[in-house]
């Protein structure tokens, strides 16, 4: 064996026994047990030293070694991946929300790079990019032969740089495109208001290290406008790509006081782990309804699901994305990292959601309200000589203070409606009851 092909051998061998450091769990350690594992990892070296030796041009050993590790990830899911330095890095910044690109989640889904959702407020969402539409070139160059990582890369850049896309859409009879500029994306996942007086609106547009602390004093700010008193509250998940498991199980403890959240099933006995609501800090009671699409992904069927199955939240909207998968990013020594998929999660009624994401208990679509000009009709009051009512002044019915574009959403609209019903079903009750 030469000494490249050595080296090379015994650097994979003590790799495969020495267990790298993994933030939170931890891998499998044990080593190969048979021969066959051996001679493969020998077949690896063998090409790997033909090439570096024969190839018609010196290539990097390092740049043929990462290309390796690409290829074996490529063989598992969408959603491995390798991380260069640079990569690392920029994965580090997005989980501490803020990094410079357009403000998509991208997925491979057969080999084509997908947008799960656009990120609310930045360019990419500016632009019209919606979820599923599919990127076909970034600055006229094809990403066929990308993975989704590389794609990535792509897209982020400098705050004021150009970029531009080259999209696939369902429905539309040709390729569109998109000018964008990068921006420095400052994501703030945590958004709400009242909209009137004891109905609240939150929004979760990704879960980063941050959510669970902003949603808490959210709703803390939310409750003190209404005096205690909230008698529904909407929380929007649509088109929240997902993001970090523990800020979804720590969302989900707002809403719950006990119960079981989510569980996670893996080869490894660290993968296995079950995540259980606390009564510390627990929201009121208030009527819940989550809003849900297509683009809610990963964490965001997590709370979804938790608060579904233990009966604290009506879903309103659409089926979600259906990402069932636990992903551990694991350091390595050259500050390159491995995103590896290591565990399926289960919802608390043992519902695995992957690949057929989580249908809502009352199916309302995302269409474009179509402006309609308004008859214009008599009323009594219309009416030449008519007296007025007897009696005590009508009561003032408050108006939901919506923005325009809110006023639009008609899953948003069919929500706010829910809630009100559900509030009146209550007091007809308590009447009845009295």
């Amino acid at each position: 064996m030469s000494i490249l092909r050595t080296l090379i051998f015994w650097l994979f061998f003590l790799g495969l026994l020495i267990p790298p450091f993994v933030s939170g769990e931890q891998q499998d350690n044990s080593a190969p047990n048979s021969d066959s594992a051996y001679e493969d990892i020998e077949l690896f070296t063998d090409v790997l030293a033909i090439i570096h030796r024969g190839y018609v041009e010196e290539v990097d050993i390092r740049d043929l070694i990462y290309g390796g590790i690409r290829g074996m990830l490529a063989e598992l899911d969408p959603h491995s991946s390798f991380l260069t330095p640079d990569l690392y890095e920029e994965m580090q910044a997005d989980t501490h929300g803020e990094f410079g690109g357009i403000g998509i989640e991208v997925t491979l889904t057969e080999g084509a790079l997908t947008v799960v959702s656009p990120i609310e407020g930045t360019p990419a969402e500016r632009a019209g990019m919606r979820a599923r539409d599919t990127i076909v070139r970034i600055d006229g160059k094809s990403i066929q032969d990308l993975n989704l990582m590389e794609a990535v890369r792509m897209m982020r850049g400098a705050s004021g740089e150009k970029i531009s896309l080259q999209v696939r859409r369902e429905g539309a009879d040709k390729l569109l495109d998109f000018e964008l500029v990068r921006e420095v994306i400052q994501t703030h996942s945590v958004s709400g208001r009242t909209l009137e007086t004891g109905y609240a609106y939150t929004r979760i547009s990704q879960f980063q290290e941050r959510t669970a602390r902003e949603l808490q004093d959210l709703l803390s700010r939310l409750r003190l406008e209404n005096r205690d008193a909230l008698k529904g509250l909407i929380l929007d998940l649509r088109n929240n790509p997902g993001g970090l498991l523990d800020q979804a199980v720590a969302v989900s403890d707002l809403f719950l006081d006990q119960g079981l959240i989510v569980y996670t099933e893996g080869r490894d006995a660290s993968s296995q782990l079950r995540f259980q609501a606390s009564s510390e800090g627990t929201e009121p009671g208030y009527p819940l309804i989550i809003l849900i699409n297509e683009g809610s992904a990963s964490a965001s069927e997590i709370v979804a699901g938790a608060l579904h199955d233990q009966g604290r939240a009506l879903l309103l909207g659409e089926r979600t994305f259906g990402k069932g998968s636990v992903q551990t990013v694991i350091p390595l020594s050259d500050n390159s990292g491995l995103r590896l998929t290591t565990a399926r999660y289960f919802t608390p009624n043992g519902t695995s959601i992957q690949a057929r994401g989580i249908a809502p208990d009352i199916e309302v679509p995302d269409i474009d309200l179509p402006e309609t000009k308004r008859k214009s009709h008599y009323r009594e009051k219309d009416l030449n000589n008519h007296f007025e009512a007897a009696g005590d002044k009508m009561p003032s019915i408050e108006q939901p203070q919506l923005e325009p574009q809110e006023r639009d959403d008609f899953q948003l609209m069919r929500a706010l409606d829910l809630l009100k019903g559900l509030e009146y079903l209550q007091l007809s009750n308590s009447s009845r009851a009295s």
